[in-house]
């Protein structure tokens, strides 16, 4: 039981960065800097969260991308500038989930959760790309909120039900995958079509 509630946590970090590192990092932060949750000594290394300086700067950078991930377009600048930066901080937070592990099994976790982070990452990015061509302004917004209350939930859901949350976040990611396979399914088919348009008008 102890393995899956560690596997439910590291699952539901590296699928929440992917959707929101910067606001994943920072409610986890103060949760363990005021003792909204308590710890177990399984999730020690989680401590670091709870440092002055990471929730500061994760604030910092939340504030910045609450307001970026509203605006049409600046949303999409703002998820090509993280293809990068989520995955990256997917691994750190469920590395530091799963805590102590084997050299080999570590570099295992640390490619799982990254394929992860990418994952969830690349659907709300291609999401974001097709509300950006819709022409109602309102569904950035609507996106980004609902966005953060799944990140919200998700962290909820992470500290008092974890076990429930690995197959929770299965499924999350198994959707994310399928939005990810679609959208480029769809873009490899406006791309064929754009490229035949000039013979055509030839």
């Amino acid at each position: 039981m102890e393995i899956l509630e560690q596997l439910g946590v590291a699952l539901g970090f590296a699928t929440l960065a992917g959707i929101n590192l910067y606001l994943t990092t920072f409610i986890a932060g103060l949760a363990i800097r005021f003792d909204w949750l308590s710890l177990a000594s399984k999730y020690e290394q989680l401590e670091v969260l709870a440092d002055p300086w990471i929730i500061g700067v994760s604030g910092v950078l939340f504030a910045i991308e609450f307001f970026a991930d509203k605006i049409p377009w600046v949303d999409s600048t703002w998820d090509v500038l993280h293809t990068i930066v989520r995955p990256v901080g997917g691994v750190l937070l469920a590395l530091a989930a799963l805590g102590q592990l084997d050299p080999t099994v570590s570099v295992v976790a640390a490619l799982l959760a990254g394929g992860t982070s990418l994952t969830t990452h690349l659907a709300k990015a291609g999401g974001r790309l097709f509300l950006n061509l819709s022409p109602e302004p309102v569904s950035n917004m609507t996106a980004s909120v609902a966005e953060d209350g799944v990140v919200l939930g998700g962290l909820g859901l992470m500290a008092f039900a974890p076990i429930p949350a690995l197959f929770v976040f299965l499924i999350i990611v198994l959707i994310a995958g399928w939005i990810v396979w679609k959208t480029s399914a769809l873009i490899q088919k406006a791309w064929r079509k754009f490229r035949r348009k000039p013979a055509l008008e030839a």
